[in-house]
């Protein structure tokens, strides 16, 4: 039996990301993977096909306004087979790409369901037989599944959950999103985008509900201008198929009893960890409501075992956490220096359309914190670059201390928001103040460049509004 110095059970982006780091540091590492390819949720039914999909929608709403643009578009409609397969096919393309990183780092895997089995062993189970491998560290990745609602059940076909909605034959005419998380505004976007008619039911007072109120007040108004029908602080009750679709009974924020017929329905209600079957019962790792307690180094209660990704508690379920996370861990199985996660530098990026981007406090969590708080705010209304892309709505956010001037937070809703965070992640992991930003040079003409106008916008001194 081949001993190991890393056994990790999961490839999706916290496992195949803590396999090649850990070949680069010279473990001897094996990955177990349930599915015969390599990359998990995130890049077969999360992150990559989504965000493919909604590149597509981009491109289409582009060609519809054509003739602002000086184009003239007749005839122009959809190839959603081709839609679909070009989906796949990026899909496919960076699944294979794991697989050459893990030949280039000497990393080997095996197919099957992974499940710890006690100190240093892991079991793998496939088509009812069962082989052990033997390794020093164990690290468990089993990621996460979606939630449904008391009652009811998706059936992938009418009721759909971020898995099934990604493989429709057609566009539905209507479609109804039940949570407006991350998962629920995009595809809530992408739909719109293809002529869908959307409507949004969430639970909690307002949309995007991580995010900083003002940023959620703005996509709602977005969303409404582009016909999304938004309902907050409203209850699911019941959901009824027929032969149309779906009937949904719901009470609206004013308490009032309301029903709606759709084509389809699309959960969108959260996830949650998938640490069952997995044999963490045979060791101390402690669970809470299903996910695992871990320490600075990602280690659990049990010596030499460790969880990182979706299963872990405390830290949010985003695949470039689980990264991080799976570099911490094998930098201590490696006996290296490994610095930890602070959740406050953990940026958040959502691509529904005007794109979301965020990290730090928000406003409330700054002055709850006991900070005295200074806020800048700065329009893309007032950015060239924006104008010359069609997009200027929204606004750049930051929260800053008002005695020294940190950065405490910023937040963008509007155009390239989620490429524009890099520059915000940077000046918070480096605790940067709003006077370093404010005598960067920022290059002219980008959207970047709406980000020194914000810090500047804090001191009351912001150029193009």
């Amino acid at each position: 039996m081949a001993k190991y110095d890393v056994a990790i059970i999961g490839s999706g982006p916290g496992g195949y990301v803590a396999a090649i780091r850990a070949g680069e540091l010279g473990l001897k590492t094996v990955v177990v993977e349930k599915d015969p390819y390599l990359g998990g949720t995130c890049l077969h039914v999360g992150c990559i096909p989504t965000k493919v999909l909604l590149h597509h929608a981009e491109v289409y709403d582009q060609f519809k306004n054509g003739e602002e643009l000086g184009f003239e578009v007749s005839g122009l409609k959809i190839n959603w087979a081709n839609v679909l397969a070009r989906k796949d096919k990026i899909v496919k393309k960076h699944s294979k790409g794991i697989e050459f990183l893990f030949k280039k780092n000497h990393v080997e895997w095996v197919q099957g369901w992974g499940k710890y089995e006690g100190p240093g062993r892991v079991s793998v189970e496939k088509d009812g037989k069962k082989t052990e491998l033997e390794a020093a560290n164990i690290l468990m990745v089993s990621g996460s599944e979606a939630k449904s609602l008391p009652g009811i059940a998706p059936d992938h076909k009418t009721i759909l959950t971020n898995r099934s909605i990604l493989q429709l034959p057609e566009i539905p005419k209507t479609l109804i999103v039940v949570g407006a998380g991350a998962v629920g505004v995009e595809f809530a976007s992408i739909y719109n985008s293809f002529g869908t008619q959307v409507t949004i039911l969430e639970a909690l007072p307002r949309v995007v509900p991580v995010e900083d109120e003002e940023i959620s007040t703005e996509l709602t108004k977005a969303f409404q201008k582009k016909g999304i029908q938004v309902f907050t602080s409203c209850g699911v009750e019941s959901v009824k198929k027929d032969a149309k679709g779906v009937t949904v009974a719901f009470q609206d924020q004013d308490g009032k009893a309301q029903t709606m017929p759709a084509e389809k329905l699309l959960l969108a209600v959260g996830r949650q960890p998938m640490t069952e079957n997995c044999g963490l019962e045979k060791s101390k790792a402690k669970l809470e409501r299903g996910f695992v307690q871990v320490g600075d180094n990602m280690e659990t209660a049990e010596k030499g075992l460790y969880a990182i990704g979706d299963i872990v508690a405390g830290l949010p379920q985003l695949a470039h956490a689980a990264m991080m996370e799976g570099i911490i861990a094998v930098t201590h199985i490696a006996g290296k220096p490994a610095h930890q996660i602070v959740k406050t530098r953990i940026p958040n990026a959502t691509y529904c359309e005007p794109q979301i981007g965020s990290i730090g406090l928000t406003e409330k969590q700054a002055r709850d914190s006991g900070h005295e708080v200074k806020i800048g705010k700065f329009p893309f209304v007032g950015n060239s670059k924006a104008t010359i892309l069609g997009s200027h709505g929204g606004f750049i956010k930051v929260v800053s201390d008002k005695a020294y001037g940190e950065v405490l937070g910023i937040h963008i809703i509007g155009p390239l928001a989620t490429e524009l965070l890099a520059e915000a992640a940077t000046v918070l992991n480096l605790e940067g103040t709003i006077d370093d930003m404010m005598n960067m040079m920022h290059a002219h003409p980008t959207v970047w460049e709406a980000l020194g106008d914000a810090f500047a916008s804090v001191r009351g001194l912001q150029i193009n509004v």
